[in-house]
């Protein structure tokens, strides 16, 4: 796998940057989403009614398309 990095445009400190931005990131963006789970569930409690709503009006939307289309 070396041989074929030395050949690429990739060095292999760029490669070991890379690979540990990676692992950092998804680690960060994991504490954060955990940190913020509690107070998102108690902000946005029963939000699911919004999307609904919303996935309603676009079915009405497509219906009416589809019968005044005729």
């Amino acid at each position: 796998m070396l041989t074929s990095i030395k050949h690429s445009m990739i060095s292999t400190g760029q490669l070991i940057f890379a690979v540990c931005f990676v692992i950092v990131f998804v680690t960060v963006i994991i504490i954060g989403y955990r940190r913020d789970n509690k107070l998102h569930k108690k902000q946005y409690k029963n939000s699911f009614w919004v999307l609904l709503g919303f996935l309603a009006f676009v079915a009405i939307l497509l219906l009416l398309k589809f019968f005044l289309k005729e």
